[in-house]
């Protein structure tokens, strides 16, 4: 099972169905079932099926390109920001060489400097850049040598002629170039994958700007402004969001403007559109630059300079394209000194023998389609607004690495959440509920972020300690009108943005909110309001809820408490309350249970796959205290060391304990495991992870393991006379054969297993043990597949082998048959639900899941 990461079991669990809807009379009845039936109604009401609204994908969707995507968009933006100023750099670094001073003679006509510059390096001059500006030094351009897509360029002296020093820093900035258009791929691949990158920028700005938009969104305060006195998640999430807002307009203009320099297809049918001339692919290499010729370098562009001079009054810049026959015209690309942005420019030709102007296009003369392809290389660089334009737009591209690192923050942040409410889960379902004859007391909650989740679940546990019935419900998936059948409601409601309820209980608020009349009258109710006092609606939504309960008839338990943040005094004062409903102590709610861990030795280490491509696979072997008692299923809690045997919990990075499937039972005689090697990059932990290394590498024999034993309800073993069908991969094998050891010492034989590794020869695991379950019919079936056997298209996962067996699989199912699936949640167990709903459609799957026979412990 996974070695460094929280075990999946309690989030998979939420794929586990709820029991069938009760109305009240069947409700009454329920309370004199056995314990073992409303501990198993505990165990659904504690993982609600997962129901996602839109938002909820579009969140999904967001973080899962932020934390992929959103990490090479960093390279495009730190690259952006460097080239956005690269002129003025190069001018810093490079004094004198772009700007000489200014002498009072007339500076060289571009006809006598192509001269000197061919005489000097030997090679034809394509085109010159003229600057009006005095004392600006003149580009010039040579002509492609053979496989080149462009020629060399130089800086000439303008009063001289003599070749000026190479730029300083030039070939850095080419390289970053490079990196920031290509991501120094080969070109036209490169700017694909680049183009692909601004897509997901842009999915990324127009998500957030969905998932952030506010219940009053004409309100600029709510949008523009941050509070920099927040503290923690709260703090991350304004950053991320108010700074997102005010670049959301820049990354929609950075990308549109980048797909078009990205695909072909784009960028031709743009230029279709705007009237351009199509353009001319040519593989480099295929044709020579063109060949030179005494007449070429003879051709005098006097008259033509000296006649554009007197038809473009007030030219700043001109890009003058050399002929290279005495009949072709002298091509002028030039920019005048009120163009509005500086790919406003026009066009002229003329003949260099005479002056004659052959064609004349003034930018303000353009078609307009030509006008607005002109502008998105301005709009890019936010050169279109001038210098608050680039500004801005550098500060954009600099945001993307805050938006990276506060993305990645919040979703750890997530992680560690989710993690601390698997563990309360786990421990909820574990617990034993009290078998009287009253209706149980709803515990809900209403979470964001995990936090109200959380401590509902512990509110639900210390609950059921002290001898009180509850059923947990996420007021998500609730109903108001199942609030009726209960005559006591401890409600834990987080408060989203300003004032607002947590996406996933808009629902619940809008229809209570339009609930008529008083039915509520009989509830007792009481509230745990969390929220954070930075916001001007502090617990706005627990205020609002208690509200409109009260007005549809429910008295209080006690008076709303509010929790700033993890205010201890508030959440002492719940325990309190609490404890008043129970009639029993309860111990504080919100505080972490240290002492909940034994200390186990360890006492064995086998490797099973020596020279396996998947990692090291160990059986780890726990001796703990006397009387340590599990069930198949059950999963143990291990607080990690370091390599040193240091304590894990001193890096925040590491803190929280990891769950891995047990794969023995109590009457083995020892706890064992199988933990898969994990590394890492890096140096810490000597590039193992934190626990897997620990385990299967640095304790020495007997060192102390500190270890919690917690049930798995979501995958218990089925002890009753049905068949089981078994499906598994990788180390997910340690549940499924501490299955097969129960099933076995109850005398139950109708049992399949599919399991799944990569290399026959090196991933034979636990094969005699396997084998011998075959051999005496503990097994009715047995499949191995081994994915990394096959070759190309031959290759055969889990789910293949299932899908191929699907006869088996229904004529299994109609007998009643109990799926049990345990590994990796990605692939393989994905795979064998996709099988099912092709087997038994989403219906079907439904049925399994409601009668608790389609059980899985994926991570």
């Amino acid at each position: 099972m996974p070695s460094d990461a929280l075990h999946g079991c309690a989030i998979e669990s939420r794929f586990m169905t709820t029991s069938p809807t009760l109305h009240p009379p069947q409700l009454r009845a329920s309370a004199d079932a056995a314990p073992e039936a409303r501990q198993q109604r505990q165990a659904a009401a504690a993982s609600p099926r997962r129901h996602w609204s839109w938002k909820q994908v579009w969140f999904q969707l967001h973080w899962f390109i932020g934390i992929t995507a959103g990490t090479v968009l960093v390279v495009i933006g730190l690259s952006g920001a460097t080239l956005a100023f690269k002129d003025e750099l190069l001018d810093l670094m490079n004094p004198g060489v772009r700007h000489v001073p200014v002498e009072t003679r007339a500076p060289l006509t571009p006809g006598q400097l192509s001269s000197i510059a061919a005489a000097e390096h030997g090679q034809r001059v394509a085109s010159i850049t003229m600057y009006a500006e005095a004392g600006a030094a003149p580009r010039l351009f040579f002509a492609p040598k053979n496989g080149q897509r462009r020629g060399e360029s130089i800086y000439v002296h303008p009063y001289t002629g003599a070749t000026q020093p190479a730029l300083t820093g030039a070939e850095f900035f080419e390289w970053t170039e490079s990196l920031h258009r290509w991501l120094l791929l080969p070109r036209d691949p490169g700017r694909q994958v680049a183009g692909a990158l601004a897509l997901c920028l842009l999915g990324l700005a127009l998500s957030g700007l969905y998932l952030r938009w506010p219940r009053r969104p004409l309100d600029w305060r709510t949008w523009l402004t941050f509070d920099p006195a927040l503290k923690g998640r709260s703090f991350l999430w304004n950053l991320h969001a108010v700074a997102g807002t005010w670049c959301l307009v820049v990354y929609v203009a950075l990308t549109l403007t980048g797909i078009y320099w990205s695909y072909d297809v784009v960028r031709d049918n743009i230029d279709a559109w705007a009237g351009k001339p199509p353009r001319v692919a040519q593989a480099p290499g295929k044709k020579g630059p063109p060949k030179e010729n005494k007449e070429a370098s003879a051709v005098d562009i006097g008259p033509a300079w000296t006649s554009f001079q007197q038809h473009a009054p007030g030219w700043t810049l001109a890009s003058v394209r050399l002929p290279t026959r005495p009949d072709e015209a002298v091509q002028f690309t030039w920019l005048a000194a009120d163009a509005p942005h500086e790919r406003a420019r026009s066009r002229m030709d003329i003949l260099p023998a005479d002056g004659k102007v052959t064609d004349n296009a003034p930018y303000s003369q353009q078609g307009l389609g030509a006008r607005l392809v002109n502008i998105i290389y301005p709009l890019h660089m936010g050169t279109y607004f001038g210098l608050p334009g680039r500004i801005i737009v550098t500060l954009a591209s600099l945001g993307l690495p805050l938006f990276a690192i506060t993305g990645w923050m919040l979703y750890l942040g997530r992680r560690k959440a989710k993690r601390a409410v698997q563990a309360q889960r786990a421990m909820l379902a574990g617990t034993p509920g009290n078998a009287g004859t009253g209706l149980p007391t709803l515990v809900a909650y209403a979470s964001q972020s995990g936090q109200a989740e959380r401590l509902a679940l512990e509110s639900a546990r210390a609950l059921q300690q002290a001898g009180v019935a509850v059923d947990v419900q996420s007021l998500d998936q609730f109903d108001p009108a199942q609030l009726r059948r209960y005559e006591r409601a401890l409600i834990v409601a987080s408060t989203f943005g300003e004032g607002e309820a947590p996406d996933g209980t808009r629902r619940f608020a809008r229809l209570l909110q339009a609930t008529p009349g008083t039915p509520l009258a009989g509830l007792e109710v009481g509230v745990l309001a969390l929220g954070d006092r930075h916001y001007s609606a502090f617990c706005g939504f627990g205020h609002a809820l208690e509200q409109q309960l009260h007005a549809l008839g429910a008295t209080p338990l006690f008076p709303l408490i509010e929790v700033d943040k993890h205010d201890p005094a508030a959440l002492a004062a719940w325990s309190q309350a609490l404890a008043r409903c129970s009639g029993s102590a309860i111990d504080a709610i919100g505080v972490q249970e240290e002492a909940s861990y034994d200390t186990w030795h360890l006492t064995g280490r086998v490797l099973l796959n020596p020279g396996s491509l998947g990692g090291e696979l160990h059986e780890i072997t726990l001796a703990g205290p006397a009387g340590a008692t599990w069930e198949a299923g059950a999963l143990a809690e291990i607080i990690p060391c370091n390599a040193d045997g240091s304590d894990g919990d001193g890096d925040t990075a590491h803190h929280a304990p990891r769950s891995y499937s047990i794969a023995s039972l109590p009457a083995d005689g020892a706890l064992q495991l199988l933990v898969r090697q994990e590394t890492h990059a890096g140096e810490n932990n000597q590039g193992h992870g934190l626990a897997s290394g620990w385990l299967t590498r640095f304790a020495p024999p007997g060192a102390a393991i500190r270890l919690r034993l917690q049930a798995n309800p979501a995958f218990a073993p089925a002890l009753a006379d049905v068949p089981c069908i078994y499906i598994g991969n990788g180390s997910g094998l340690a549940g499924l054969r501490a299955h097969l050891r129960a099933r076995q010492r109850a005398g139950l034989a109708r049992n399949w297993l599919l399991f799944g590794e990569r290399q026959q020869a090196v991933d034979s695991i636990c094969d005699a043990e396997l084998q011998g379950w075959l051999d005496n019919g503990h097994l009715a079936r047995l499949d191995r597949v081994f994915s990394r056997d096959g070759a190309g298209d031959a290759r055969e996962y889990v789910q293949d082998r299932l899908r191929a067996s699907a006869g088996a699989l229904r004529a299994w199912l109609e007998q009643g048959a109990i799926v049990c699936v345990c590994g990796s949640l990605h692939g393989m167990a994905a795979g064998v639900d996709a099988v099912l709903q092709e087997v038994l459609g989403q219906d079907g799957v439904d049925a399994l899941l409601a009668a608790g026979r389609y059980r899985r412990d994926v991570y």
